[in-house]
C-alpha cells in the first residue's frame, strides 16, 4: 500500500510499514530523526497523492483534556490566544479526518469537549501501551475511518500495575527538558508494529 504518516518526525510508524514492504512516507515540519522517506513541510502539500492509508499524529497541546484549564486565566477570564490556538488545532485535526483517503487513523490523547465540538466526532477506540507488551500507562485515542479496531497483542496490565507509579506512568513523570515534548509524542515501536501488522 501507499501509506502517509502525517505529523511524524521520529520515523517510527513509517519504518514499521516500510519493513512490511509498503511504500510509506512520513511528513512533518521537522526533519526526520531517522533516515527514510520523509517530506519536510506541510502535509497538505502531499495529502492528495493517492494514498491508500493515512496515520496521523496531529499536535495535541491545545486539544488534550490535560490542558483545558489553560483556556482560562486564574481569575476565570478566557485566554483568547489559547482559544484561538485550540480552534486552529481542532480545525487542522478535522481537516485531516475529512480528507479523501479511504483508510484513516488519527491518534491523540483524551480530548476536551471544546475541541471535540469543533471536530464533531468522538474517538473510535482508546488503546494503552500495556495492551502491546509495554509496562506503561498512557491512554491514546484513535479516530478510525475504513479500518478495524486495533487488537491488543500482548496484555501486560497485571505486571504494569505492580510497578511504582513513576515507572508505570514514565512519560508523565519525565523531568522538564527541551526535548520532553518530543519524547512524549513518539509512538512506541510495539504499537507502530501493530499498526503495520493489522492495518497493512
Amino acid at each position: 500500500m501507499k501509506v502517509l504518516i502525517a505529523c511524524e518526525f521520529s520515523g517510527t510508524v513509517r519504518d514499521a510499514f516500510t519493513a512490511k514492504g509498503h511504500d510509506a512516507i512520513s511528513c512533518d515540519f521537522l526533519p526526520s530523526d531517522t533516515k527514510g522517506n520523509h517530506y519536510q513541510g506541510d502535509v497538505f502539500d502531499i495529502i492528495d497523492n493517492n494514498f491508500d492509508l493515512m496515520i496521523a499524529h496531529p499536535p495535541c497541546t491545545y486539544l488534550a483534556n490535560s490542558g483545558v484549564s489553560w483556556l482560562y486565566s486564574k481569575n476565570g477570564t478566557r485566554n483568547e490566544s489559547r482559544w484561538e490556538n485550540m480552534r486552529e488545532g481542532a480545525e487542522f485535526f478535522k481537516r485531516l479526518l475529512e480528507t479523501d483517503i479511504l483508510k484513516i487513523a488519527i491518534e491523540n490523547p483524551i480530548m476536551h469537549g471544546h475541541a471535540r465540538a469543533i471536530i464533531g466526532q468522538k474517538y473510535t477506540q482508546i488503546i494503552q501501551p500495556w495492551m502491546f507488551g509495554i509496562k506503561e500507562s498512557k491512554a491514546t485515542c484513535l479516530w478510525l475511518k475504513g479500518l478495524p479496531l486495533l487488537k491488543e497483542v500482548n496484555n501486560v496490565k497485571t505486571e504494569m500495575l505492580l510497578l511504582p507509579k513513576n515507572q508505570a506512568q514514565r512519560l508523565h513523570y519525565l523531568p522538564p527538558s527541551i526535548d520532553r515534548w518530543k519524547l512524549r509524542s513518539k509512538t512506541f515501536p510495539e504499537i507502530a508494529r501493530a499498526f503495520a501488522d493489522q492495518w497493512g
